[in-house]
């Protein structure tokens, strides 16, 4: 039986790694910061952002409404008002459904080695 490595997670990200998670610029990232009191990281001693997975899944909520659906800003914080619980149930069943994805793709690179 192969060895197989756990899955580390991290507990905290940086403002890059959440701006290369979504493709977007940092600046995105601070003036949505501002705009929705919605997104609120940590900082650290040094004073630099630090985000957690909850804060990734807001921030991905907010990216879901504005980028992919098309709401203004406004828009989107009206429906956040609204739908908040249905809107964070999508975003973990999309999340399940991306590791399902990834690991069928890792298992189907494994069949072909065969």
């Amino acid at each position: 039986m192969p060895y197989k490595e756990k899955e580390i997670k991290k507990i905290y990200y940086s403002i890059g790694e959440v701006a290369e998670k979504f493709q977007v610029n940092t600046s995105l990232i601070r003036f949505w910061e501002k705009e929705f009191d919605l997104i609120n990281p940590q900082k650290n001693q040094k004073g630099k952002r630090i985000f957690t997975e909850n804060d990734i899944s807001k921030f991905q909520t907010i990216y879901q409404l504005v980028k992919e659906k098309g709401f203004t800003l406004q828009g989107a914080k009206e429906q956040l008002k609204k739908t908040r619980a249905p809107l964070n149930k999508n975003i973990e069943v999309i999340n399940s459904l991306n590791k399902i994805k990834t690991a069928l793709i890792e298992l189907k690179g494994t069949i072909k080695n065969i």
